[in-house]
């Protein structure tokens, strides 16, 4: 199979494994079943490439389906030849398919086909032949009754002919967007300002596209929209019209002279508007993927940030006018109470809104607070900072990006979760829940609204919502869903499921009590052979009849689960007690794959059921670096140029990353400035949730506006 091969060699695998891929994903298995177990098939490819694999295998597959319909299509016209079949074959892209297509498609009425109406397509292939007097042979053609009323009127019907003869030829096509590619250039000016200067620096600009950046195609497309810039890409038109005549023009004399008038009208008329659209139209795309990944590798770990478990949490949505919303959450993320004070302008009332915390702070045993960082964000934290001077208990607080809070508030989800809380309140519910299990909060929110990556609302939402789709699967597969508590919102993510099919197992729960076996699962209507070995893996039983059911291990692998304990003499007794400390050391001491051959397993898939047997029921996210707690505040009026600060990284984009330092303003660290060696991007050294150290370089207070310097940090360091 050709698909296949491609795939081998653009994502350097072996061939064995690229088929199996392929033959998994065409026989309806999901991304995260396949990454997780299904890794002696595929060379444990991890889900991030499955879906980068999975997205181009679609592509390829489209683009034959395409190639069979064009085939079709002109073969239908009876003008199929050995030329165009082979054309066919070579298209690498949809463009070109599409190229081979342009001149055998119905078109809507041109100065061309009026010509050919007019009989004079035989003039035009006389004058290209360039094998005698043009004008001579259209004499031939002077026909008043078709409207051709001078030899010089039939050339000129020829001539337009000719024009979209060579607009339609793909291989020039081809080769003149190589050329824009390589050697055009964006142009910009500036024709209306936004009262912001967003685009000043766009007002009057050039770059060599090979050079733009992708954030820059896309600031320069949302300038256009708004119709503040107006955009064209430069290029050397003479060149261009040389390269078309090359192409066609043979000889010198009056053919060639016509040939050459022709080109030239086609280019300026018809190829050049269309290739700059095409060329712009690949610019966009490539930026756009590139803003989609960025989005996607902000996403992850957002998601995957560490949960912090067993503390009663005090949610705050801070406000000016309308008050700072309060909701307290218990463990579980229960409602407990809720509130409004209004400790900031203009209300300031600071004594009662003190008190009030106070009082639910003793009345519920709160641990932690959490504060949005929105409106009043800022006045809110320095509020949380004074009373916890006051409060006689270790409560610490974390500042939570509350992007995309309001958005769920007003969803119906939020509605059907809290129909009797006010929109408002639900904000501060969704804000003290995000601490406790950002995950289980975040899902529930339009990925769009999150608040990471950049120019996410230009993308192409089909697209971008099919990306973030796979992030927030994978997100939740790899950490797992507890089957007894998970919400059906949360379930509808787990490999193999659908909504409906998440609805199902919700009302079956309610209906039947709590599931105490994984295989109860097949009873849920709907829940076939196929969802069930899908999800299964993927969801745990805390207390249920088999410790296994609380593991990533799937019943698929249970009795050869079973094999490799009693090999090591252990039980599943011993599992539930945590007595499988040194079972890793053991199989290593035995000889891995030995011991796989053993119980009739590959390699990869052991070691993953010993990992999942020394610790059942575990959270991946326990090992990452945990949220910052605070019990002070530090303002931007404290800092200065050199002071060395810590952070984590709350944003990564193309050109560095936002560092939230604690202030209320986030720093900045430009690319060149995040360490010594050369890097492509800012996302091959940090991600979102990264704590890093940093120096102040630059600081604007009055715009607010802090640089950062992480290799200076090191520089410092050895001077010192």
């Amino acid at each position: 199979m050709e698909i296949v091969k491609q795939l081998t060699d653009e994502f350097s695998l072996k061939p064995d494994h690229a088929e199996n891929v392929v033959k998994l994903l065409d026989e309806g298995n999901t991304i995260p079943f396949i990454a997780r177990y299904r890794k002696e098939m595929t060379g444990a490819i991890d889900d991030q490439l499955l879906r980068r694999f999975a997205d181009r295998y679609e592509y390829l597959k489209n683009l034959e389906k395409r190639k069979g319909e064009v085939y079709a299509a002109i073969e239908e016209q009876g003008k199929m030849s050995d030329e165009i079949s082979v054309a066919i074959s070579a298209c690498a892209t949809m463009t070109e398919i599409e190229d081979v297509y342009r001149p055998f498609r119905q078109k809507k009425k041109t100065r061309a086909s009026v010509a050919v109406e007019k009989g004079l397509q035989p003039l035009a292939d006389f004058i290209l032949a360039q094998s005698g007097d043009p004008y001579a042979e259209a004499a031939k053609y002077i026909d008043e009754g078709k409207g051709v009323l001078s030899k010089e009127e039939a050339v000129q019907g020829a001539k337009d002919i000719i024009a979209e003869i060579v607009s339609d030829n793909a291989e020039l096509r081809k080769k003149l967007r190589s050329l824009y590619e390589n050697h055009g250039e964006i142009q910009t000016k500036l024709v209306k300002d936004d009262g912001k200067g967003t685009y000043d620096m766009y007002a009057d600009y050039a770059e060599l596209i090979p050079e733009i950046k992708n954030h820059r195609i896309l600031a320069i497309n949302r300038g256009e929209k708004e119709e503040c810039l107006k955009v064209k890409i430069a290029f050397d038109a003479d060149m261009a019209k040389r390269v078309c005549a090359a192409k066609y023009i043979k000889s010198k004399g009056a053919c060639a002279d016509i040939i050459s008038e022709a080109v030239s009208d086609g280019y300026d008329r018809l190829i050049q508007p269309s290739v700059e659209r095409e060329v712009r139209a690949i610019l966009t795309d490539k930026a756009s993927e590139q803003a989609i990944r960025m989005f996607e590798v902000n996403l992850r770990p957002l998601l995957l940030q560490p949960p912090v478990k067993g503390k009663v949490t005090l949610g705050l949505d801070p406000g000016y006018r309308t008050g700072c919303k309060v909701a307290v959450v218990d463990e579980t993320g229960k409602v407990l109470a809720t509130d409004v004070i209004y400790p900031v302008p203009p209300h300031n009332k600071i004594e009662e809104s003190k008190q009030k915390i106070k009082n639910l702070i003793a009345k519920y045993g709160v641990n932690l607070i959490s504060i949005g960082n929105g409106t009043a964000g800022k006045e809110t934290e320095i509020f949380v900072a004074e009373l916890l001077k006051e409060v006689d208990s270790d409560i610490s607080y974390a500042v939570v990006n509350e992007a995309g809070a309001s958005v769920y508030s007003a969803s119906p989800l939020a509605v059907e979760e809290f129909p009797d809380y006010d929109l408002t309140l639900r904000s501060a519910i969704s804000i003290a829940r995000r601490l406790q299990d950002p995950l289980a909060e975040l899902i529930k929110i339009d990925p769009k609204s999150i608040g990471v990556g950049q120019y996410q609302h230009d993308m192409d939402k089909k697209r971008l919502d099919a990306v973030l789709g796979g992030v927030l699967e994978d997100c939740v597969n790899s950490v797992g869903v507890d089957l007894n508590t998970a919400s059906a919102y949360l379930l509808r993510y787990v490999a193999g499921l659908n909504a409906g099919v998440a609805k199902n197992i919700v009302a079956y729960r309610e209906e039947n009590g709590k599931f105490s076996e994984r295989k109860q699962l097949l009873k849920v209507p709907k829940l076939g052979a196929k969802a069930y070995e899908q999800c299964a893996g993927f969801l745990r039983i805390t207390d249920g009849k088999n410790i296994f059911d609380n593991t990533a291990v799937h019943p698929e692998s249970y009795e050869k689960a079973e094999m490799l304990l009693a090999l090591f003499g252990y039980t599943a007794e011993d599992v539930k007690s945590g007595k499988l400390r040194d079972m890793a050391s053991k199989v290593k001491e035995y000889g891995e794959e030995k011991a796989a051959a053993r119980c009739g397993l590959d390699t990869a898939t052991m070691n993953d059921i010993v990992t999942e047997l020394m610790k059942p029921g575990r959270d991946i996210r326990d090992s990452l670096p945990k949220p910052v707690l605070r019990r002070d505040i530090m303002s931007i009026e404290d800092l200065q140029v050199g002071m060395v600060v810590d952070g984590y990284v709350r944003n990564v984009i193309d050109f560095g990353a936002f560092i939230d330092i604690g202030v209320h303003q986030d720093g900045l660290v430009h690319v060149s400035e995040i360490t010594d060696k050369y890097i492509k991007h800012p996302s091959d050294v940090l991600k979102v949730g990264q704590r890093v150290t940093a120096v102040i370089i630059s600081l604007d207070k009055q715009k607010q506006r802090i640089g950062l310097s992480m290799k200076q940090v090191k520089k410092q360091a050895t001077e010192s």
